[in-house]
C-alpha cells in the first residue's frame, strides 16, 4: 500500500518536472486504498481527541489535496502533449508515463483535436456541408415562444417576442404555420 509521504514526492516529482512522472500502475488503486484506510481510523469516535486520530484526520484531507493536485498536474500535461502531437504528428514521448485511464484520455483529446482539424480543412476548401447550412431560415418571433424540441431532439428557445433566431426550415415552417414567427429575408 502507498503511504504519504510517496503520494507527497509523487506530487513533488510532478510539480518539478515538465515530463510527465511514472507513477505505479495500480497508483490509483492504492490511494484509494490507502484513503479508505486513513477514514476509517479518522471515524473512530471513540476518543476524538486523541493526537493519533487528529493526526490522522488531517493526514487524510492532506492526501485528498495532494492527489487531486497530482491528477490536475498530470492531466494539464497530457493536454500539453496531446496539442504538441496533433501540431508535430508525434505523441509518443511520456506516453509510457501514462496510466491505462490517462492514455484513454489522452487518445480521445487526440480524436477531437484530428477532427476539428478536419472540420477547418474543409471549410477552407470550402467542402464543408454547406446544405446544412442552406437548411436553416433566419426568423423574428412575433409572440413569445416557450421552450421546444427541435426534429433532433435538441432544446431550442424559450424565445420573446423580437427575438431573432437561425432555425432548421422544417421547424421555421411549423413555426410559420403557428403564427409564431416570420420569415426575415436575408438578401
Amino acid at each position: 500500500m502507498i503511504t504519504y509521504n510517496e503520494l507527497y514526492e509523487a506530487l513533488r516529482r510532478e510539480r518539478y518536472s515538465e515530463q510527465l512522472q511514472a507513477i505505479p500502475k495500480n497508483f490509483i488503486k492504492e490511494v484509494s486504498a490507502y484513503l479508505n484506510d486513513k477514514k476509517e481510523i479518522a471515524n473512530k469516535k471513540n476518543d476524538d481527541f486523541s493526537d493519533t486520530i487528529l493526526k490522522t484526520k488531517k493526514q487524510f484531507e492532506n492526501s485528498i489535496a495532494i492527489f487531486k493536485e497530482l491528477m490536475l498536474r498530470r492531466k494539464k500535461k497530457i493536454l500539453d502533449l496531446a496539442f504538441v502531437a496533433a501540431e508535430t504528428g508525434i505523441s509518443k514521448r511520456d506516453f509510457e508515463n501514462m496510466l491505462a485511464i490517462e492514455k484513454d484520455c489522452f487518445d480521445e483529446i487526440m480524436k477531437a483535436l484530428e477532427k476539428e482539424d478536419k472540420k477547418i480543412s474543409e471549410m477552407l476548401k470550402g467542402t464543408d456541408n454547406e446544405e446544412k447550412l442552406s437548411g436553416n431560415k433566419m426568423v423574428a418571433f412575433v409572440e413569445d415562444t416557450d421552450e421546444f424540441l427541435d426534429l433532433e431532439g435538441n432544446k431550442l428557445g424559450p424565445f420573446k417576442k423580437g427575438d431573432v433566431a437561425n432555425i432548421s426550415e422544417e421547424i421555421a415552417e411549423i413555426l410559420f404555420a403557428d403564427k409564431k414567427c416570420e420569415a426575415i429575408d436575408e438578401e
